[in-house]
């Protein structure tokens, strides 16, 4: 999740996970205290202005491939596979970070999509992707029966969302 909001540009500051013990109420003040300041810093999150964003990071917690990866990290990093082979955290912290990123772009060029048939140019334009990006993950979104051909703006190929 914090890699997900660093990605999106909201602060991946603004969520912290901290282990504290029932009977540890002074260390939870304090870290409270500390979220609070942290959050004060960033300033408040205008949802209108981010609304793409934040659809796009809650769609991509929700893939398969990221629920999978979250789920398996301890069997991928402590158990050995059938090769007998551990996964090393560095490598799944990786693979993790980039999975996230990527189901992050398919998920934000569906939202774009949502308004409409777009090139790849224009969803570039709408998402800050670079164009090379946007048709890497629009062929996953093709592949994944999600997005179509709708027609085209000369010789451009405009997409849509496939309907359901």
């Amino acid at each position: 999740m914090r890699h997900l909001l660093g990605v999106a540009g909201l602060g991946q500051d603004r969520v912290q996970v901290r282990w504290v013990s029932s009977a540890e109420g002074q260390l939870f003040a304090e870290y409270a205290s500390e979220l609070t300041e942290v959050i004060r810093e960033l300033g408040p999150l205008d949802r209108q202005r981010f609304q793409i964003p934040l659809a796009s990071a809650e769609k991509s917690l929700q893939t398969m491939q990221l629920r999978w990866l979250m789920n398996m990290e301890r069997q991928l990093t402590e158990q050995e596979n059938v090769f007998h082979e551990k996964l090393d955290v560095q490598a799944y912290e990786a693979t993790l970070r980039r999975a996230a990123e990527e189901e992050y772009q398919k998920a934000m060029l569906a939202e774009v999509l949502k308004g409409g048939p777009k090139t790849v140019r224009q969803m570039a334009e709408e998402t800050g992707l670079p164009v090379y990006t946007v048709s890497l993950r629009l062929n996953d979104l093709e592949r994944y029966g999600v997005a179509e051909v709708s027609g085209h703006e000369g010789t451009t190929f405009k997409f849509k969302l496939q309907a359901a």
